[in-house]
């Protein structure tokens, strides 16, 4: 199904009209007829948001262009089976087992294959089979090849001990000391932001995992640090609330 056909799909799915759909999502009338007819597609806001409002993953509303997998386990990724981060958005990264409300469940392959071969030995395949897969198999996903190349887990610890040493040792004002670092997903965190002669430039790699975090301003307001970092460099914006109106504080390599 294309893009058109599915929006239609759930809208009356939902038992919304395009009035009401485009009330939820805050568009206008004329741009859900303009999607469902085929002449436009919502941008990636509007997909989010759409996302979200239907419980379908940005995948599937897009007609599922891409064949999604686990990048931790690597299983096939179905929309029951997609994470969530912490505001109800899908990751659409990782499986609900692996990453959960905003956390990773594993840094240690040997006790994620443990938990595999449980459930995935069978008739056809023995345990030391499935074994010899998922040790071979594993390796190539994202998530570990982070660890890979960090050292593995001891050494990526280290890691982000001495990044929020570095972080907390820029001394920006009004952000609070930096306690802990989690691994975030690029697509999700790549805010686009505008430079002083008006255009606008994205810093990161939707499809990279980074170390970062969101802290609240010690002067109070509705604006948000949010930090994004890896071996290569050190990135501080501020931003509102869903990472709206950002502004970049500091890009610094390491």
């Amino acid at each position: 199904m294309e893009t058109k056909e599915i929006i239609r799909e759930l809208r009356a799915k939902n038992g919304l009209s395009q009035d009401e759909l485009a009330e939820k999502i805050f568009v206008t009338r004329q741009a859900v007829s303009r999607w469902e007819n085929g002449e436009t597609v919502p941008n990636t806001e509007t997909l989010k948001l759409l996302s979200k409002l239907f419980n379908v993953s940005i995948n599937t509303l897009l007609g599922s262009p891409r064949e999604l997998i686990c990048q931790c386990c690597g299983m096939p990724l179905e929309d029951s089976a997609i994470s969530k981060e912490k505001d109800g958005d899908f990751n659409e990264d990782y499986c609900k087992w692996c990453y959960a409300d905003g956390e990773y469940m594993y840094n240690d392959m040997d006790a994620l294959i443990d938990v595999c071969v449980k459930n995935m030995v069978s008739e056809e395949h023995t345990e030391e089979e499935v074994r010899s897969y998922l040790k071979a198999t594993l390796p190539k996903l994202d998530y570990w090849k982070r660890y890979e190349e960090l050292g593995g887990n001891e050494a990526f610890e280290q890691f982000k001990k001495t990044l929020i040493e570095e972080i907390n040792a820029l001394n920006i004002e009004g952000m609070p000391k930096l306690e802990k670092l989690n691994a975030l997903v690029g697509s999700y965190i790549n805010l686009e932001y505008r430079l002083p002669n008006g255009r606008t430039v994205k810093f990161l790699d939707d499809n990279a995992t980074y170390l970062g975090n969101q802290l609240e301003c010690e002067f109070g307001g509705d604006r948000c640090f949010g930090i994004a970092a890896n071996m290569e460099f050190i990135l501080v914006c501020t931003y509102e609330e869903n990472g709206e109106n950002p502004e970049l504080v500091i890009y610094k390599k390491r």
